[in-house]
């Protein structure tokens, strides 16, 4: 069971916080300044950052009525694995930054929740503990690296630890403008570890304040993502896809699925949101064998809904768990989830789904 922290004016009663902007607005008390620069802030000017919650909460939902919906079920399957809800937890790094038990409170969170989540490359625990702590699949998050014996390595850590999946990052050859960590002169706390990223730390020399610009792989490529596919034995999505054109291409090198995402609108500002991008790349691969997740604003059960009938078949969500870690640890994860969960079970009963698969684009009121 996730454990309860304690109660104080900065550690509210979860039961009392009803949405996941309240996470957000309470989190505020409960981490440093580079902590809240780090986890909020976007590219630039974020206007794509706003542009990712504005543009779920734009679209309008088609109601049903007169519908059985005493029994909704939540399951879903992706890439052969089953899930209790189509909400996964999204690879983050440093969780330790915001709780000392780090991605140890995240798991236990997403446990009590139902949720599975991807662990980040720059995870502040390793793979192989949160793996055997883990009760819902387990998916590795992969910066790959310009020395190739190295991503094998990690790729191979990753497998034999028991993740079920390899999602890998492709858009962040360089990092963006970020702006709120530039200011707070953003660095990793001395002392945090990243045991899952087995590289000389000549290699990781913070420039502009990051932590990641050593990890940056500029020279990836589709001849990479072919060698990757030919040592990988679970199977490949490619997180940071926006551009149909992309995920045309990764249907047809037989990648497993992509992540529609634009990085959290934290690397090239005035992208579009993926709300807005997500019905292209659907349009585009129709009819492909290629998984789409989406992620990126999701804030309502109600964006979740609209993510599925667009044709995503599950979403990720990022900085509200990370708002609830840094509140309550894995207790505010759990909150965090059940609301979401909550949210999008009363979403489906009032279009009148009682199930993941009767969910398409009839949903939407304006299709």
């Amino acid at each position: 069971m996730a454990r309860q922290a304690p109660r104080s004016a900065a550690n509210p009663k979860l039961e009392d916080i009803l949405s996941l902007a309240e996470f957000e607005a309470l989190s505020e008390r409960s981490m440093s300044a580079m902590a809240r620069a780090y986890l909020s802030g976007g590219a630039a000017d974020e206007i794509t950052l706003r542009a990712n919650c504005e543009d779920w909460q734009c679209m309008r939902l088609n109601p049903r009525v007169l519908v059985d919906v005493t029994n909704i079920d939540l399951k879903t399957e992706l890439l052969g694995q089953t899930f209790d809800l189509p909400i996964l937890l999204a690879p983050a790094a440093f969780h330790q930054l915001w709780h000392p038990e780090g991605e140890r409170a995240t798991v236990e969170g997403a446990n009590c929740g139902g949720a599975a989540m991807v662990l980040s490359s720059y995870a502040t625990q390793a793979v192989e503990d949160i793996v055997r702590v883990a009760k819902h699949p387990l998916w590795f998050q992969l910066y790959t690296q310009a020395d190739r014996g190295v991503t094998q390595e990690m790729v191979e850590r990753a497998q034999a630890a028991g993740c079920r999946a390899l999602c890998v990052t492709v858009d962040t050859p360089v990092l963006g403008l970020r702006h709120r960590e530039t200011r707070v002169r953003f660095q990793v706390p001395p002392g945090l570890k990243l045991p899952n990223l087995p590289v000389r730390p000549a290699n990781h020399v913070p420039q502009r304040g990051s932590a990641f610009t050593g990890a940056m792989h500029p020279s990836l490529n589709w001849k990479y993502m072919e060698w990757l596919r030919s040592i990988a034995t679970v199977p490949i999505l490619l997180k940071g896809v926006l551009n149909p054109e992309d995920a045309l291409c990764a249907a047809e090198a037989g990648i497993d699925g992509v992540i529609v995402s634009n990085h959290g609108a934290r690397n090239l500002d005035t992208l579009p949101s993926t709300a807005a991008a997500l019905p292209r790349i659907v349009e585009k691969v129709r009819g492909k064998p290629l998984l789409l997740l989406v992620d990126g604003g999701i804030r309502r059960g109600t964006d979740v809904i609209k993510a599925l009938a667009m044709g995503a078949s599950a979403v990720l969500i990022g900085r509200p768990y990370l708002y609830g870690l840094a509140i309550a640890g894995a207790a505010g994860v759990a909150r965090v989830i059940e609301i979401l969960r909550n949210e999008f079970m009363m979403a489906m009963t009032l279009t009148g789904r009682t199930s993941i698969r009767q969910i398409d684009r009839s949903v939407l009121w304006d299709r």
